[in-house]
């Protein structure tokens, strides 16, 4: 019996789940809201924003959809999975209070200091003047601070000494520069090695971990520049060796799984875990209640496994039951952004290169669309900062780089930004390895 779909956000993540989705022999109609210009291209988009949750839920049941997936986290925050079980539609995602690991920070490092979940040192302040007292008496630097809601990624401020950290808690706490989310904040030891995001299917009770990946924050090559939503990502992170999996399962991944339930918010969905390998082990960086982006435009790719079976599975609670596999090949995703991106930047600037959507003649490579409008005689323009994610899929991870990288020559929209590294980190821990 085909399910009809409706898929709630608007970016480059929600375009991969839809892609992934519609190679469900089960998956019948499917539609996105607000969607954008190139989903379009796979589903019918509707301007509903994604936290307007009571039109969402009411366009929901008059369109009697079988199954929603709730991709984005605000709408997960505020509750849309609850509000659509109320009226009997099942979802995929968290609940309201499930919602919390990462809706705040404050919840979840209490989470993992309560049930020794290993992660880095912190405190949580609401008030300006404690900060800096604590800050001084610890003394070590770099130091993080964190607005505590969610900021888009952007509310986390590294700060080189006692000035800049001044600074930062200026800008959260008395500037509101991040909103209500800075009336707390965590100071948070600043942790070193390599980066690790691991995204896991759980249907609150079993955890069923997808292919690891490596994200590339910074706007510019090297990891220079402003943080971003993600400029790239690479699949498998060669870092996250069977060993560390092993012990991330065992340390970090069943016993946060554990922890939500014996706080009486058990979590189904996505849970993405934002891990750092440090010296002293794995530790957490950050958790996400839904999939991450660019994360999922190659871990997507690689899943062999019906997506809407696994996703069901995680609401109904039989994931046990169900196969989750992946392929062992890798992929490369580069997002090419809108020059000025995360600042300011122009939208409305034609793409070309692609027909309906796509590159022509290109098997390997799926051009996932973020931020895209199409006008009203038919033209594809960018209407974000990041616009486009290429990816190609490959055996190994040197061919899957240069495809994508190859795929993105052909594309062309005035004032273009992308990265030329990503990657290269990862290939220099494959090189190492050997």
């Amino acid at each position: 019996m085909s399910k009809k779909i409706l898929v709630v956000g608007g970016g480059g993540r929600e375009h991969a789940i839809i892609k992934a989705l519609k190679k469900s022999p089960d998956c019948g109609e499917v539609w996105c809201a607000p969607g954008n210009g190139g989903i379009g291209y796979d589903a019918h988009c509707v301007n509903i924003k994604a936290t307007d949750v009571e039109t969402m839920v009411g366009f929901a049941e008059t369109e009697k959809f079988d199954y929603v997936v709730v991709a984005q986290d605000d709408p997960l925050a505020l509750g849309m999975v609850d509000a659509l079980a109320a009226v009997g539609i099942p979802a995929f995602g968290p609940d309201k209070a499930a919602a919390r690991i990462e809706a705040s920070k404050v919840f979840s490092k209490d989470l993992m200091k309560k049930y020794g979940i290993p992660t880095a040192k912190y405190e949580t302040f609401d008030d300006p003047a404690k900060v800096m007292e604590y800050i001084k008496a610890e003394g070590k630097y770099p130091v993080v601070v964190k607005a505590d809601g969610l900021a888009l990624g952007k509310g986390v401020l590294i700060c080189e000494n006692e000035e800049q950290a001044a600074e930062g808690v200026k800008e959260i706490m008395l500037d509101k520069k991040f909103g209500a989310s800075g009336n707390h904040v965590v100071v948070e030891e600043f942790l070193t090695g390599p980066e690790v995001s691991v995204l896991s299917f759980t249907d609150g009770k079993v955890v069923k971990p997808m292919v690891s990946s490596m994200d590339h924050k910074r706007a510019n090559d090297h990891d220079t520049g402003l943080n971003t939503g993600g400029m790239g990502t690479v699949a498998p992170n060669p870092y996250y060796t069977p060993a560390i999996a092993a012990e991330c399962m065992e340390k970090i991944f069943l016993p946060t799984i554990k922890a939500m339930n014996a706080e009486g918010c058990p979590f189904k969905g996505c849970l993405y875990f934002g891990l750092m390998l440090t010296p002293d082990g794995p530790k957490v960086i950050e958790y996400n209640c839904r999939f991450g982006d660019p994360e999922t435009q190659v871990v997507l790719p690689l899943l062999e496994s019906d997506l809407l079976k696994v996703m069901t599975a995680c609401t109904e609670g039989t994931l046990a039951d169900t196969e989750v596999r992946f392929s062992d090949g890798a992929a490369a995703c580069v997002i090419l952004a809108s020059g000025g991106y995360p600042v300011a930047y122009e939208k409305g600037k034609p793409i070309t290169g692609l027909v309906d959507g796509q590159l022509p003649d290109e098997p390997n490579v799926t051009v996932y669309h973020s931020g895209t409008a199409i006008t009203e005689d038919g033209q594809l323009v960018t209407n974000g900062g990041r616009v486009l994610g290429v990816t190609a899929t490959a055996p190994g991870l040197p061919r899957a780089i240069s495809i994508a990288y190859e795929a993105a020559e052909h594309i062309h929209f005035d004032k273009l930004h992308k990265r030329t590294d990503i990657g290269m980190r990862a290939l220099k821990a494959l090189a190492e390895k050997e």
